[in-house]
């Protein structure tokens, strides 16, 4: 029962409240949450990369981390972006940190004209290193 009343010698009534059901449930709630959260940041896109055997497991985290889809989706930083925008904003890093580098995460079937058309707009703003994402093989 959510509460009880009950008396003591006194004849005074005693209310209590029963906290451990609802403690029960917002942690039920809570673990939900927590769950379905990474599922929520990832990228909508489906990016299928290419596998080489010389393929390092990415450790550091890169500012600029530049996604592009099969069909020509483009995301900075999990935010969808257009090539004129990712000029621009390759500025704004370059402007905070002249060290920054870029990660570009490309589907395989993009074409190599759409890879340089990218490159070409993150170097225009001034970031000079372009390291591109692979899969190791198997």
């Amino acid at each position: 029962m959510a509460g009880a009343a009950r008396s003591n010698d006194s004849g005074n009534t005693i209310a209590e409240i029963n906290v451990i059901p609802l403690v029960d449930i917002i942690l039920v709630v809570l673990i939900i949450f927590m769950v379905a959260a990474p599922l929520v940041m990832q990228p909508k896109i489906d990016i299928s990369l290419p596998k080489a055997a010389t393929a390092k497991e990415e450790k550091d985290k890169v500012p600029m981390r530049v996604v592009l889809g099969k069909k020509g989706e483009l995301f900075l930083n999990n935010k969808p972006i257009s090539i004129e925008g990712l000029a621009i904003e390759s500025k704004s890093f370059h402007a905070a940190n002249p060290e920054t580098s870029a990660l570009l995460v490309a589907d395989k079937e993009v074409t190599l004209e759409m890879v340089t058309e990218l490159v070409d707009a993150i170097k225009s703003g001034g970031v000079k290193k372009v390291a591109f994402s692979i899969q190791k093989k198997i």
